[in-house]
């Protein structure tokens, strides 16, 4: 889709329909139907904000361009929203099995590393006790005489 460069703020009606070169019915049809919802200003004039104006371009692209009804435009903009909301629950979830898996990572870490250290002490005493002489019958009856 082509993005039109916009001005920040707020858009009336009429400035919103000379942008994409439709008549304001047009843009309050599309009101109508609930496909965009300015604000409304004191004097219940329809303000149009950015977000809002980015919203009306993607229905006359889908309207104009594609040929697609209002309801249509209408149902892709639910499955769109729908789509968003899908993305943001499995980014959050992806965020936390990566918490969850570095915890685990440094558990796992932890685990080893205590591991290997009883490991080398066990090591150190077979070694300890291999270089011990052992202590045969005649000895240990040299030891109580």
């Amino acid at each position: 889709m082509n993005k039109m460069k916009k001005k920040k703020g707020y858009f009336s009606i009429s400035a919103v329909a000379e942008m994409f070169s439709v008549h304001q019915q047009t843009v309050r049809l599309y009101e109508r139907e609930g496909l965009i919802s300015p604000r409304r200003s004191e004097g219940n004039t329809r303000l149009f904000s950015e977000e809002d104006v980015e919203r009306l371009e993607e229905i006359i692209y889908l309207t104009h361009k594609l040929g697609i009804n209002l309801a249509g435009v209408d149902m892709i903009l639910k499955q769109q929203k729908r789509i968003d909301r899908l993305q943001k629950e499995i980014n959050s979830m992806f965020k936390k099995l990566q918490r969850e898996i570095e915890t685990e990572k440094e558990n796992t870490q932890n685990d080893l590393s205590s591991a290997t250290q009883r490991l080398m002490l066990l090591k150190k005493s077979k070694k300890e006790i291999h270089q011990t002489p052992l202590l045969t019958n005649n000895k240990i009856k040299d030891l109580h005489d």
